[in-house]
């Protein structure tokens, strides 16, 4: 069976999407390409180490997360869910927008309200 570009697009963002919420970082960063972006209302990195740095931090703090809509083209994909965290924010709706490359996470955006994270800001901050 041959994959398309859209099925190659679903298994590296589910891939990363999983291992990034279980805590592996190495899994999660089979799926980055370079050059890599990452922007969220709090964190911008230009390399794959810098992004993963802040997970292990993040994770930690994660108590569920639901998928909401997944959505996939052949080289761009938004996932829609509901983090539930250990925080005074309590369940952060958040949007991701991905931009692939020959099958690689390039570039990845976060979509989310940061109201709720404003007394946290100094914890955030890698």
């Amino acid at each position: 069976m041959t994959l398309t570009a859209r099925d190659r697009t679903r298994q590296a963002v589910r891939g990363y999407h999983e291992a990034r919420f279980r805590g592996d970082a190495p899994a999660a960063a089979a799926h980055l390409g370079e050059p890599f972006r990452f922007q969220s209302p709090f964190i911008t990195s230009d390399d794959r180490a810098g992004h993963l740095a802040t997970l292990p931090g993040f994770v930690s703090i994660v108590t569920g997360v639901e998928l909401i809509s997944e959505l996939y083209g052949d080289a761009e994909a938004t996932l829609v869910y509901d983090v539930h965290t250990a925080t005074p924010a309590g369940t952060q709706r958040t949007a991701e927008h991905f931009r692939l490359d020959d099958g690689k996470i390039v570039s990845i955006m976060l979509v989310f309200d940061a109201a709720p994270w404003q007394s946290m800001t100094a914890h955030i901050q890698p």
